[in-house]
């Protein structure tokens, strides 16, 4: 009986390694928790047939995988956010948070690539879902809002008014894009990975 199990593992194996040689492509899973994240995510080319302007924002396809952090965008898109490369190409991204430690660092995540090639960086309206530049949204830190991976990760609004209302009822600290310092992301990316591994 074991050898009949070894060779079923050695016919999954191979199969695999076909499928990965034609092209194929077999589901990646989640990080395991303390693990460290390094992840292959690729831009998403524009597609011409889209019938989308080339800078557009668009929507998040189900196999887009946060360059950052490795979450899938699309399983959670009122949270989601991208840049859109000046050719076209999207980057996505699972939160504004992650959105904002790659704008830090563009070449660490997209081998190749720099914050100077990029054409708009967008966030979800947590209210309402439409795409905001990520320069012109408030965003609230400190709320009891959770992101996908179970902490705070920056929620934007389309004004002022709609922050304050949130905030109002689920707390936190009205920001502008530009009150966000590098400090506060590393603060808040800790905190999410102790969420992240069960702390």
């Amino acid at each position: 009986m074991p050898g009949y199990r070894i060779r079923v593992l050695l016919a999954l194996l191979s199969l695999s390694l076909l499928l990965g040689s034609q092209g194929g492509s077999a589901p990646q899973p989640e990080p395991e928790p303390g693990a460290e994240v390094c992840v292959f995510a690729p831009p998403t080319p524009h597609d011409p047939n889209s019938g989308l302007p080339l800078l557009a924002p668009r929507a998040v396809p189900a196999e887009a995988r946060c360059p950052v952090c490795g979450m899938f965008p699309a399983r959670a898109p009122h949270w989601a956010a991208q840049v859109v490369f000046d050719n076209g190409d999207t980057q996505f991204f699972d939160s504004p948070l992650s959105l904002l430690i790659y704008l830090q660092d563009v070449g660490r995540y997209t081998s190749g690539r720099h914050v100077g090639e990029i054409a708009g960086s967008y966030v979800r309206a947590t209210q309402g879902g439409g795409w905001l530049l990520a320069r012109d949204a408030i965003y609230v830190q400190g709320s009891t809002l959770l992101g996908p991976m179970r902490a705070g990760n920056l929620p934007a609004f389309v004004d002022r008014a709609s922050a304050q209302r949130f905030a109002a009822e689920q707390g936190g600290a009205l920001l502008t894009l530009q009150q966000i310092t590098p400090q506060l992301l590393a603060r808040l990316d800790a905190s999410r990975a102790v969420h992240r591994h069960g702390g």
